[in-house]
């Protein structure tokens, strides 16, 4: 049994498992003491001192996110003293930090911004040199502005947990600055592109590149037919930019939003999720039986595409060749809505609404460009509908067009991590077993960083594995390749959690993200859908049933891979 200690904060009695840090006791007394390096999950290394308090035992002021408590500890977190020295050293960060608030992406949602209202700073206390850096815009998914940032090292321990290691710090003293080897560009970097540094990023130095103007552009060209479809996850977080709860699933609205931006038409990227599942158990089938390399890895993800391709090449023989939802759905509409709508492809400008950085990049990938014109996060999707004046949480619940409006739960479960392995396991297990009934596989399911399962179907013991985050895809791939772990499937998601927690996802402020479960909060809303879909396993979709029998013939035919799937290539960097 762990042992316990008990102390006072502001002289509200705690009890807490030894070990535990002054931070985290606080919040057990509901105290919030203000952060800026601190993030849960990513960062814990005291470095900003805007969390100090005062004592009992301790010489001066305390870093209260890496303070332990003790036994009888008395805490302060609110004295003049503390006040006092937090002032200070927002005074000193501002001495060096563009004050561009009015244009910045994070107005408003700025934990600098917030922090220096409520102490009451004078931003010009403290006159810093003028330091002027470039700004990065080497790549298609990511601004970088170092004139805005304050040294917090969040971004690089988000780096390091992905063990990317693409920015670090540069420089010292006053010169300090976070960039990639030798000062060069990003692009030249091993970035793949997750942007797990964005959302970890309290202010605005890293923020997407944005498509905005290029989406504002087309649905004002009279020549353009517009199409957005949706990612699975984009319901089950969109709501949050509009101050709904953690999780609230608003597909509804959101399509009601959509449509409100008047784009020709508003589709269900589920259906495509759907349709990467018929050819990607098709595939699985084909490999099982035929012998071709395993185990097979999905590739759904752009970043743990690029971390391959960089990383560890080797393995690309046994990436899925199926497009990921995404491009799939862009090609889908460029050829079968195009041949059936009689539009040239051409005039068709497809967006699609992500939680993913990455997928920007996938957009100008060489081997499918032309399938999907502009990606946007849903944070761009949130910008896009504030400035049109639609008010969101008054819409009312509306549903997406037809033909593509019909997914089964096993597209919705996408976003979540082990949910496209779920949704494969359910549809391939029945192609191999035509008896085969089950359809929930809780083993794949959680927040786990690795999970494993076999399961036996038509005399063959199928091993998968799970995992998120490209650490732990390193770890699995390291098993692999030392022979210490077989699988035959494996799923990988660059973002911890998967889609749900990606780097295009709406930036919370750090109180929500440093008490409230967001993963599962967010998956819960996905798998939730899942289970109130009368059709839960892909190949049961009626709208697969028409999409093969008008298009494709049946799942890996010649034309499916033509339009469908795609190649990789070694791609290897600094």
């Amino acid at each position: 049994m762990q042992k316990t200690v008990n102390l006072k904060i502001n002289n509200i009695p705690v009890t807490i498992p030894e070990g535990t840090t002054i931070l985290q006791a606080a919040r057990i007394a509901h105290i919030e003491i203000p952060t800026l390096c601190y993030l849960k999950d990513v960062s814990c290394v005291g470095s900003c001192r805007m969390c100090v308090v005062e004592a009992t035992g301790a010489r001066g002021l305390v870093a209260a996110c890496v303070y332990p408590v003790a036994e009888g500890m008395e805490v302060r977190t609110n004295t003049e003293k503390c006040r006092q020295s937090r002032k200070m050293t927002l005074e000193l960060i501002l001495s060096k930090h563009k004050k561009k608030c009015l244009s910045c992406e994070r107005n408003h949602n700025c934990e600098l911004q917030k922090l220096s209202l409520g102490y009451s700073v004078d931003e010009d206390r403290f006159k810093g040199e003028d330091f002027v850096l470039p700004i990065d815009v080497s790549t298609p998914y990511v601004v970088r502005d170092n004139d805005k940032c304050i040294n917090c090292m969040r971004c690089v321990a988000a780096c390091q947990k992905q063990t990317v290691n693409a920015i670090g710090p540069i420089g010292r003293g006053f010169h300090v600055h976070i960039g990639s080897a030798f000062d060069l560009p990003l692009s030249e970097s091993p970035c793949v592109g997750c942007g797990q540094c964005i959302v970890a990023c309290p202010v605005g130095a890293l923020s997407e590149r944005s498509n905005i103007d290029d989406v504002w552009d087309a649905l004002s060209d009279p020549t353009k037919k517009v199409i957005f479809f949706t990612a699975p996850s984009v319901r089950a977080t969109l709501g949050e930019a509009f101050d709904l709860p953690v999780g609230t699933n608003v597909e509804g609205k959101m399509v009601a939003a959509i449509r409100r931006l008047n784009p020709h038409a508003v589709f269900n990227m589920d259906v495509t999720a759907d349709l990467t599942i018929m050819e990607e158990a098709s595939e699985l089938i084909n490999r099982i039986k035929t012998g071709k390399p395993m185990p097979m890895f999905t590739s759904c993800c752009p970043a743990w595409i690029k971390f391959a391709e960089q990383t560890y090449p080797e393995m690309i023989p046994h990436l899925s060749t199926c497009k990921s939802p995404q491009q799939m759905f862009g090609a889908l509409l460029k050829s079968y809505w195009c041949e059936k709508n009689g539009v040239s492809p051409k005039n068709l400008f497809v967006v699609s609404v992500i939680p993913c950085t990455a997928k920007k990049y996938e957009c100008g990938r060489e081997e499918m460009k032309n399938d999907v014109d502009v990606a946007l996060t849903t944070r761009e999707l949130a910008r896009m509908i504030k400035t049109a004046g639609i008010k969101f949480t008054e819409l009312p619940d509306e549903e997406f067009d037809n033909p593509f409006a019909t997914a089964t739960g096993a597209g919705a479960i996408f976003g979540a991590t082990g949910g496209v392995m779920e949704a494969a396991l359910r549809t391939a297990a029945h192609m191999m077993d035509g008896g085969f009934e089950v359809l929930d596989f809780p083993a794949v399911r959680g927040d786990i960083p690795v999970k494993e399962a076999s399961y036996s179907v038509a005399g063959h013991t199928v091993r998968v594995a799970v995992a998120s985050g490209l650490s732990n895809a390193r770890k699995v791939i390291e098993q692999i390749k030392s022979g210490e772990k077989k699988y035959d499937f494996i799923e990988i998601m660059s973002c911890p959690g998967g889609c749900v927690n990606g780097g295009g996802q709406p930036t919370l402020s750090d109180s929500v993200r440093n008490s409230v479960e967001l993963k599962e909060a967010r998956a819960k809303a996905l798998y939730e859908s899942d289970t109130q879909n009368k059709l839960r396993r892909s190949a049961d979709s009626p709208v697969m049933d028409v999409i093969y029998d008008d298009y494709f013939g049946f799942p890996n035919s010649h034309k499916a891979h033509d339009i469908l799937h795609t190649t990789y290539k070694a791609d290897k960097r600094i």
